[in-house]
């Protein structure tokens, strides 16, 4: 009877949990990013091109799913972007009020970061296929700093804007085995302006129960800024390169 107790009582559990998990679900998630960083950057009237260097990135996220009908399913995610670069100007490069002559030697810095919010829904979500799609408000922020090698002469411009991207994900299953593949990204153009953030790669469940499921993922990202007068500032650049990660399903 005892033995008949504990095993009534085990099921009552784990049929519990099963049911908590598929109400309610919470994925968290990273990955290093080894980017190779290229493009312009400046003013209206001049843009130069500071060789910037290729870096390891790192960005996480958030997400919380339910089951509640026409309310949005949440992600918050963070993602860096950190580099410097040199050149030697072959024409006048102004900044922020600041003119710098041909043939001087100037350092770059790039320090930006940003905060995505993502609101989705989910059309389809089986071991074979998963679709979501929705809105994201990319809260971008950092600083753009340039200065010549001599320190006689550097210029910053702060970098601050909240812009709205189209956002949608898909992961296929592979059947009978372990593996998957996935592409998600973030796009908007109007005007000047386009900006995507995209990526595809494979992802493997190392483990998969009801506590937990942890999946490890790889692949390609690629992130495009193309600005046409945000807070004065102009740049034409391209992050891109291969990824790492993990994500982690409670």
């Amino acid at each position: 009877m005892k033995k008949a107790a504990i095993a009534l009582t085990l099921s009552a559990l784990l049929s519990a949990s099963v049911q908590a998990d598929t109400l309610f679900g919470v994925y968290v998630g990273g990955q290093v990013w080894d980017n190779e960083a290229e493009g312009v950057f400046g003013e209206s009237t001049t843009q130069s091109d500071f060789n910037l260097k290729d870096e390891q990135q790192g960005s996480f996220f958030v997400a919380v799913e339910h089951p509640l009908p026409f309310i949005p399913n949440v992600k918050l995610a963070h993602t860096k972007l950190d580099t410097d670069g040199n050149t030697t100007l072959t024409s006048d490069f102004e900044f922020n009020g600041q003119t710098f002559t041909t043939n001087t030697s100037v350092d770059a810095v790039f320090d930006v970061s940003y905060n995505d919010y993502t609101f989705y829904y989910e059309l389809f979500d089986n071991d074979l296929l998963t679709f979501d799609f929705g809105l994201t408000a990319r809260d971008l922020d950092g600083d753009v700093k340039v200065a010549d090698t001599a320190n006689t002469l550097s210029a910053s411009r702060s970098v601050s804007e909240v812009i709205p991207m189209l956002y949608s994900s898909a992961i296929i299953g592979l059947p009978f085995t372990d593996w998957s593949l996935f592409a998600e990204g973030n796009y908007l153009t109007f005007d000047d302006h386009t900006l995507y953030d995209y990526q595809l790669g494979v992802s493997y469940a190392l483990t998969d129960n009801f506590a937990l499921d942890v999946n490890l993922t790889a692949g390609y990202r690629a992130v495009k800024f193309e600005l046409d007068d945000l807070d004065d500032f102009y740049a034409d650049l391209e992050f891109k390169g291969l990824f790492a990660g993990v994500i982690m399903h409670f």
